[in-house]
């Protein structure tokens, strides 16, 4: 197909800003924000191949105890996250694991922890531009239950909550900005959030579940508590252990996905496992 200003790609047929083509990334993959941490995750798979490395979108496809596999980077944020689901899901693509860092909001969850999420408020301004406020942004229960039971394996602890999306660092997840700037609407932000249980606040989370859920994909969340802002603690720490349980949630969905087809069954529930 001819690129278009409507459908913009390479000459050469790979997807305009991640620069893969079909093929090039497995059905499962995972999203961490920093372009360095694509390798790093590859890193503890069997198999690995570098893929495509342009603007913020790093891309690795491997193999993980014998389940193919992709690590495809974001960038921070959520509209360049929301671009990297767009043309992954183009070149064949369907489940979508994001694995970043983020901070914590309840007193209980420390640096160190993971957290696996399972629904994000809609903080960000991405997800507005696909449907209206009301909607909800959730990840898929087969991601999260296959996050859990990665946790469980590996016997890494973690927590379930909801996290909140924002498009700003600083003054959006209540820190100042450069100079102490900050207005009277931020001051209780993070106490609302705690008062209706969120549990942590990072970037991109609530614009994946969005998307992923209006095309029909899969998409869960599993981040690494990097500080607590209620208590003002900071470490940075995490890495290895979500690249770990992501990439094993991969090969649980795989499996699951199998049992799925061979009973004839479009949705997964325990007693397939019998």
């Amino acid at each position: 197909m001819k690129p278009t200003a409507k459908m913009p790609a390479q000459l050469s047929g790979a997807q305009y800003h991640i620069n893969c083509k079909k093929g090039d990334l497995a059905p499962f993959v995972l999203l961490p924000g920093d372009p360095g941490r694509v390798t790093k995750v590859a890193n503890l798979w069997d198999k690995k191949k570098e893929i495509a490395n342009h603007r913020e979108y790093h891309s690795m496809t491997g193999e993980y105890n014998g389940t193919k596999i992709s690590c495809l980077s974001t960038g921070i944020g959520s509209p360049s996250t929301a671009i990297a689901i767009e043309e992954a899901a183009r070149i064949g693509c369907h489940t979508f694991i994001r694995i970043g860092t983020t901070g914590a909001i309840q007193a209980h969850i420390k640096p160190g922890d993971l957290i696996i999420n399972t629904a994000g408020v809609r903080l960000e301004g991405t997800s507005h531009s696909y449907v209206d406020a009301n909607y909800p942004a959730f990840a898929h229960y087969e991601v999260i239950l296959a996050l859990i039971e990665a946790c469980e394996k590996l016997k890494i602890k973690y927590h379930l909550g909801i996290t909140a999306s924002t498009d700003a660092f600083y003054v959006g997840e209540g820190r100042p900005g450069f100079r102490r700037y900050d207005q009277s609407r931020f001051k209780h932000t993070i106490d609302d959030l705690q008062q209706t249980r969120v549990t942590n606040l990072e970037m991109e989370s609530a614009a994946l579940f969005t998307i992923a859920n209006l095309y029909g994909l899969r998409a869960g969340s599993v981040c690494a508590v990097i500080d607590n802002i209620v208590t003002e603690k900071w470490k940075v720490c995490g890495e290895k252990e979500i690249g770990l349980v992501a990439s094993e949630a991969v090969t649980i969905l795989a499996k699951w996905d199998k049992l799925k087809e061979k009973n004839h069954k479009k949705y997964f529930f325990p007693s397939l496992l019998k």
